[in-house]
């Protein structure tokens, strides 16, 4: 039975680390899987894994440490400060050295590395028969960014894209790799459906800046101002957590947004159920996974286009819309607009529960299947 590692910083909440729990799961069913693991931040994965995948962390007890580089900065505490940075570049030492020890000594067939510096270790000092890259994150127009994915791919067999746009962009560029669009994939398509009644809306995901979650509170602002009966519940936690909150009880926003901090699956699918369309403000977005679990309920979704991977998931007009210019203002008039017709929101939203089988565990895992066991992978 071959043997294939995946490369990962940690195993947190967010959506490479959800990726790479859905794809270990669904590899193991067929391979010997192991995730190489710099950080361990929580006593258990964010997501659940199968037990006979095998997890191992290389770093202990070490763990990054922006937090404590921005408080020393913040308080002016230039010890404090020298103290964090000489622990930060301690860490970053040993990462590279841990990661690049466990590339040299393991006996994987296969090894698929998710970001970009594991790269540039998986292709140096990796001896496995087949090298994987596995890009997440859109560059945005970021040519900086996209020549360092470039470089960091020479050594590399394939490099998968999870979009079509971001696979048809490096393909021009890269000569050395094969490059191979793969989509994320979700863990079920929900066999029960929204009933997409009153004014319930939803949004998920890390709250981070790109994720432009002051910009959906500020859209929601406008909208409750019009009509005080819609409800919105923000799922997921991050960095941003408490400006959020004082954004919301500074407005007077406090009964209409919920801000639910992270939540297991069968709570976001009860809140799921309840809700009657999702929102995504990010600024940038590789691949919408989140829409996409969205649209397994049967929700349409309204998001900017600004999002790429939006683009992709929402067939405009269709099974949702797509907002272009981040118009607040158009996006208010959509949601009024689906909310106000019954008829053209169940419509969307069955559309939207179709158009997610493609991206079922079963169709994707195929697709990796083909890859893994292929010598010369045709798509």
């Amino acid at each position: 039975m071959k043997k294939i590692s995946i490369m990962s910083l940690h195993l947190g909440y967010g959506g490479i680390e959800k990726a790479v729990a859905n794809l270990a799961n669904s590899l193991s069913n067929d391979y010997i899987v192991e995730i190489a693991c710099s950080y361990k931040l929580y006593d258990n994965p964010g997501f659940e894994l199968k037990p006979n995948v095998k997890v191992k962390y290389l770093m202990g007890t070490l763990k990054p440490n922006r937090d404590g580089i921005r408080g020393a900065i913040k308080s002016l505490n230039v010890i404090k400060l020298i103290k964090e940075l000489s622990y930060a570049i301690k860490v970053l030492h040993y990462r590279k050295k841990t990661m690049i020890n466990y590339l040299s000594k393991s006996d994987s067939d296969i090894v698929i590395s998710t970001r970009d510096i594991f790269n540039k270790w998986l292709g140096k000092y990796g001896k496995c028969s087949k090298k994987i890259g596995w890009e997440h994150n859109h560059h945005h127009g970021n040519k900086k960014y996209a020549k360092k994915i470039i470089k960091s791919v020479k050594k590399l067999d394939y490099l998968v894209l999870v979009s079509k746009d971001l696979c048809n962009y490096y393909s021009s560029r890269i000569n050395n790799c094969k490059c191979i669009y793969i989509p994320n994939s979700i863990d079920e398509i929900s066999p029960i459906k929204s009933s997409l009644k009153g004014k319930r809306l939803i949004s998920i995901g890390r709250l981070s800046p790109e994720k432009g979650y002051m910009d959906l509170i500020k859209v929601f602002k406008k909208l409750h101002s019009i009509d005080s009966k819609y409800t919105l519940d923000i799922v997921g936690d991050g960095v941003m957590m408490n400006e959020l909150n004082e954004y919301i009880i500074d407005n007077g926003l406090s009964k209409s947004v919920t801000l639910h901090g992270f939540l297991g699956n069968e709570d976001i699918k009860k809140l799921l159920l309840k809700s009657s369309i999702y929102l995504m403000c990010s600024y940038t977005e590789s691949f919408g996974i989140v829409l996409i679990e969205a649209m397994s309920f049967g929700i349409p979704c309204i998001a900017f286009d600004s999002a790429e991977g939006a683009c992709e998931v929402i067939d405009n007009c269709k099974n949702g819309y797509l907002i272009p210019d981040r118009n607040f203002d158009l996006m208010i008039e959509k949601i009024i607009y689906l909310t106000d017709n019954k008829s053209i929101r169940e419509k969307m939203g069955s559309i939207a529960a179709k158009s997610v089988e493609k991206y079922t565990g079963e169709v994707v895992y195929k697709q990796w299947f083909s890859l893994i066991e292929k010598s010369d992978y045709n798509e």
